[in-house]
């Protein structure tokens, strides 16, 4: 059918280790409140590098929720983080909008 799955809002919750085992996930997306404790707690780093490892190794595309400080971004760029979200790029928008920011960046 062409669908990706994505286990959102790793590591916390329901999103836990067991259901990589049992689902057949394409994406794995790091919550966002480990990406808001970057700066205030060193050890957040390295839970962040481990799971990037962990996804990346099982063959998922790794995404980090949450980014809105460049120092975020360069972090997370610099463990091969494999994309981002969060307002450093764009705030939420309309459908009117986001179509004409698409239809923007093919040209």
């Amino acid at each position: 059918m062409g669908l990706l799955l994505a286990l959102d809002d790793f590591g916390t919750g329901h999103s836990s280790l067991s259901r990589l085992q049992v689902l057949p996930f394409d994406n794995l997306k790091i919550d966002r409140s480990f990406i808001n404790g970057l700066t205030a707690d060193p050890k957040v780093a390295h839970i962040i590098q481990a799971i990037v490892t962990l996804g990346q190794s099982l063959g998922l595309k790794v995404i980090a929720e949450g980014v809105e400080q460049l120092s975020e971004l360069e972090f997370l760029r610099s463990i091969n983080c494999d994309e981002i979200q969060g307002y450093l790029l764009y705030r939420p928008l309309s459908l009117d909008q986001a179509t004409e920011v698409l239809k923007n960046e093919q040209t």
